[in-house]
Order: structure tokens, then C-alpha cells, then sequence
């Protein structure tokens, strides 16, 4: 699967851990910048195909970059906001300076949604609707899942842990990470979970493909053996 080619402005010009974990996983190109001038100072020649601005940290100078966003020639949209629960106050009456928003801590599959859904609605910097790997697909929007042209039948929690493994082939994950990444920050279930799932979908595959998803010993669980060119 290849990564969307357009680049994504993001604020601050240092973002938060777990943006950047989530942008990264999700194949999206990103450049962190620190207020207008940045932003048109790395402009790719292609123009922004984005934003994303937190207002966790700097909000006086967040808002001020949305409104330089939206001031410009050619405005940079989709525009996506990420705001904490006691700022959704300063929402009113600022409509018109982002395109929607999500609330922080952010669940990435949460984000990583919404951020789909503004660039399909902008015309670009959609991700391909269907992850694919040898003989796997998995349809991003329907959550329909097939292995060789079968039918699989998952749960929601197993359908995204699979495709989290398969966006990401070759990686080791521990199973914290894997908790953290698919069920949450806010989930306070054991690493067993991890394992229940897994054994659930290595059977759901069948005896040809349960080698798909392979246990590193000592750490974690790795899907396939490299990433797609």
C-alpha cells in the first residue's frame, strides 16, 4: 500500500508523541511547522493538501494560524482541529476557521477516521479504501474482511486488530502497544486480551494463513515479513 503523496502542515512544530505515532503508522507525509511563516516558507510546490493544529499548548497562537490558513490565496483546507474537552468553548463563533475537530486524547483510530474523511471530501489525500497484503483485504470502510476471495467472519476488535497489524507489515509490536493502539488508552484489560485475539484470528484465517501473524518471543507479535514497497 502505498502512502498519500500530498503533505500534511501540522501545529505546534513539536507535536505531540502520539500525533506523530499516529500520522506515521497511518502512512501519512506530515511537516511540523511553528505558525504562518513556516507554513509558507515549506509549502511543497504542490500546496498543502491539509492541516492539523493542536490548541493543547499554544492556543492563542493556534487560532492565530488558523486564521492565517483561511486568509490566504488559496486557503489551506481540509482544515482538522484537536482540542481539549475544556476548550470547546472557544469553538463558538470560529466555524468558518476549521473543518472539523476531535477532542484530545484522541483515539487514533478516531482521528486517523476523521482526518479520511475530510482529505475524501476535499478530493485528495485519500488512503486506498482496501488494504491488501498476499492474499489478505481488508475494506476500510466497510469493514469487510476476505482472505484468498473467502468471507471472513470478525468481530469489530478483531477486524482492527488485524488491519492495524496489516497497515504495518514487518514491525514487532508489543502487546501494550498493541492494547494501547487498537483498544485504547483508556482500556484496563491484561495483555491476555492480545492473545485471546490473536489465537481467534489465526483460526478465522485458516491453517494456510495463521502463519501471517507471527509471535516474537520474549516481545510480541509481528504481521508478515516486510512492508509493501
Amino acid at each position: 500500500m502505498s502512502a498519500p503523496a500530498e503533505m500534511l502542515a501540522v501545529f505546534p512544530d513539536s507535536p505531540a508523541p502520539d500525533l506523530v505515532r499516529t500520522l506515521d503508522l497511518a502512512g501519512y507525509r506530515w511537516k511540523a511547522v511553528a505558525g504562518a511563516d513556516d507554513v509558507a516558507r515549506n509549502e511543497p510546490a504542490a500546496g498543502w493538501a491539509g492541516a492539523i493544529v493542536s490548541t493543547d499548548t499554544d492556543g492563542e497562537g493556534a487560532w492565530a494560524l488558523c486564521r492565517a490558513l483561511r486568509k490566504r490565496d488559496l486557503p489551506v483546507a481540509p482544515l482538522l482541529l484537536l482540542v481539549g474537552g475544556g476548550q470547546l468553548a472557544e469553538l463558538a463563533l470560529r466555524d468558518e476557521l476549521f473543518d472539523d475537530f476531535c477532542l484530545t486524547p484522541f483515539h487514533p483510530i478516531e482521528l486517523e477516521a476523521r482526518l479520511r474523511h475530510l482529505l475524501w471530501k476535499g478530493g485528495g489525500g485519500v488512503k486506498p479504501d482496501v488494504v491488501e497484503y498476499s492474499a489478505l483485504a481488508l475494506n476500510v470502510e466497510t469493514y469487510q474482511a476476505s482472505i484468498e476471495g473467502r468471507p471472513l467472519d470478525l468481530t469489530y476488535m478483531e477486524y482492527e486488530l488485524l488491519k492495524f497489524l496489516a497497515q504495518n507489515p514487518g514491525k514487532v509490536f508489543t502487546r501494550e502497544l498493541l492494547l494501547s493502539r487498537v483498544w485504547g488508552y483508556e482500556y484496563y484489560g491484561g495483555a491476555r486480551t492480545v492473545d485471546v485475539h490473536i489465537r481467534r484470528l489465526r483460526a478465522k484465517l485458516g491453517e494456510e494463513h495463521q502463519n501471517l501473524i507471527q509471535t516474537v518471543r520474549s516481545v510480541g507479535y509481528r504481521f508478515g515479513q516486510s512492508r509493501w514497497g
